[in-house]
């Protein structure tokens, strides 16, 4: 008779990249689709910008159904986000044709969102999508079970550093505020102080995932990395220039975290700190595996949405049927 084992505790960090993150909700929906309480033991999920997004569909989903629950939300927020009437279809079509232009060098005037009517009306158009799916007032009480810890990830513009809120202070301003791309929304106003993108900070957050005691903290971290890890040659093109500038920005904050990580594997494996009282932690990455060009980070269109989802789709199953031949 086999001995039976514990759920392997496991947080989930979700890192941001406007459009993007639709990989991850379908990354997210393959693991919903298989999860199974036994085996998994969810104790932290967080993520920036788009990723923050991903992040609140599949905790609040969870906490107040199932995990077809949080699917159905993930789906749902995505879809209610895509292009919808061809006026939207034409502002998308402007959105992502100036970003590529932008990255291509050319000459783009330089207006602030503040001056201009659409930046706030995409901002509410997001906030009316969340709130449609997500009862922000209800985040404290879940919070007061035995929830995993929920992490989002913002700027602090007048500080001048990382800030993320956590579990009862998740609310729908500070979702917002790790969404504002200084160039597409204004920043938002929490607590007398600004916030830009979670882009620009803990891209995604870590170490408040990390921040757990002994009997919390998570055996497995699973990474959903959108932003491609690995380039080859050297980029010479104005717009190649701007994909990898684009790229590297996402990803570099995040190798600092995991890579301190895996020192204090390290260091539990050679003796340097007791393994009774520190616990190591598997690090994982499910990656895109397929470059875009940087300017699609904006583009709404619903196939391109939906291309993407699956594609997360593809990477999650890849990343469970390996994980279970180990």
């Amino acid at each position: 008779m086999s001995e039976e084992r514990d759920p392997t505790r496991v947080a989930i960090a979700c890192q941001g990249g406007g459009s993007h993150t639709a990989f991850t909700a379908g990354v997210l929906r393959e693991i919903l689709a298989h999860w199974d309480d036994d085996r998994y033991d969810l104790v932290g999920i967080s993520g920036s910008s788009g990723g923050a997004f991903n992040a609140l569909a599949m905790w609040y989903g969870l906490l107040t159904g199932d995990a077809d629950d949080a699917a159905d939300i993930l789906e749902g927020i995505w879809s209610d986000m895509a292009v919808d009437g061809p006026s939207d279809q034409w502002l998308n079509t402007w959105v992502t044709g100036l970003s590529r232009m932008e990255s291509a060098g050319f000459a783009i005037p330089s207006v602030s969102p503040s001056q201009l009517p659409m930046p706030e009306l995409g901002k509410q158009r997001i906030r009316t999508v969340l709130e449609r799916y997500i009862d922000f007032e209800t985040i404290p009480e879940l919070c007061q079970r035995d929830a995993p810890d929920l992490v989002v990830g913002t700027v602090n513009i007048n500080a001048g550093v990382f800030e993320t809120f956590t579990n009862e202070d998740v609310s729908v301003d500070a979702v917002l505020a790790s969404a504002a791309v200084p160039n597409l929304f204004e920043a938002v106003k929490i607590h007398g102080h600004y916030h830009w993108d979670g882009l620009f900070s803990q891209n995604p957050p870590v170490s408040d995932l990390m921040d757990q005691p002994p009997g919390r903290k998570p055996e497995e971290l699973w990474v959903i990395q959108v932003n491609p890890q690995t380039f080859e040659g050297e980029p010479t093109t104005s717009e190649v220039i701007a994909d990898r500038r684009n790229e590297l920005s996402g990803n570099i904050s995040l190798n600092q975290e995991l890579g301190f990580i895996q020192r204090v594997n390290d260091w539990v494996d050679d003796g340097k700190l007791p393994a009774d009282e520190f616990t190591k932690t598997e690090i994982h990455r499910i990656e895109m595996g397929k470059r875009f060009h940087c300017s699609t980070k904006v583009d709404r269109d619903p196939a391109f949405l939906a291309e993407l989802q699956e594609l997360g789709r593809e990477r999650a199953q890849e990343f469970l049927d390996q994980r279970d031949a180990i």
